[in-house]
């Protein structure tokens, strides 16, 4: 039994604890799922609300995922970042435990290709690049490129100044100045090699595989608002997304 009282740590803290100890032993590999927080509930004599405290302590640090419907379970390759994607919510909420740099504040330039995949009218976009850290590690460099329109919205938000640091996404700092909401996202995944730029950002050598994420964001009127354009290191960064089969 486990007491929620009398005690210096929190109890989901300590149940916490204990849980990456069976996870770091091996003890839920394979896909083998952990208890239900009935199941710990009743194995600890803890609360439901404990229980829960301790598992989203475990998901926000990666430690597990949670599947709805199926249960919780191990994540394989602990210590790198995983985020599980199903939603242009979910990407939204990637600051949740992350914090981002700005490596260079938004400029205008003249694009062709940026321009191009915004399907924009003219070849002027604006870009902004910088680095997301989790636990203190830089995991990815990203590259946004906004049409012009959109990069006026939050050109003097002290966020996107260079060297400005925060907990922001930056089609969540966009979304609430449009006129219409993010509606689609259209991504595409590559497996590339950094070059010199990326490498001197992310820390690795250059040559070094990357994952390279390419999301371009539409509002509610099929209108292109944010090319966002990101290299992962895979040591640090876990990939994951749900299919669901469609019942219509």
């Amino acid at each position: 039994m486990m007491s929620e009282g009398g005690q210096s740590e929190p109890a989901y803290k300590v149940l916490a604890a204990e849980l990456r100890s069976h996870i770091a032993a091996g003890r839920y590999r394979g896909g083998v799922r952990l208890p239900t927080e009935s199941e710990l509930s009743r194995a600890y004599g803890l609360s439901r609300q404990t229980v829960r405290r301790a598992f989203l302590e475990l998901v926000t640090e990666g430690s597990v995922y949670r599947v709805p419907g199926r249960g919780t379970f191990a994540t394989e390759n602990v210590g790198q970042y995983l985020r599980q994607l199903g939603s242009i919510e979910d990407l939204m909420n990637l600051s949740a435990d992350t914090e981002m740099k700005v490596l260079e504040a938004p400029s205008r330039r003249v694009d062709l290709a940026a321009a191009g995949r915004l399907r924009l009218d003219t070849d002027v976009v604006y870009r902004i690049v910088f680095q997301r850290f989790h636990d203190q590690v830089p995991f990815v460099v990203t590259t946004v490129f906004w049409p012009e329109s959109v990069a006026r919205l939050v050109l003097d938000s002290p966020q996107v100044r260079q060297g400005a640091t925060s907990d922001l996404t930056m089609i969540g700092l966009i979304e609430p100045h449009l006129q219409h909401p993010i509606d689609e996202c259209a991504q595409s995944i590559t497996a590339t090699t950094a070059d010199a730029e990326t490498a001197g950002r992310l820390g690795c050598e250059v040559g070094h595989a990357v994952l390279r994420v390419d999301r371009l964001y539409s509002d509610s009127q099929g209108r292109a608002v944010e090319l966002a354009v990101s290299h992962f290191l895979p040591e640090h960064y876990t990939y994951r997304v749900t299919l669901r089969r469609n019942n219509q």
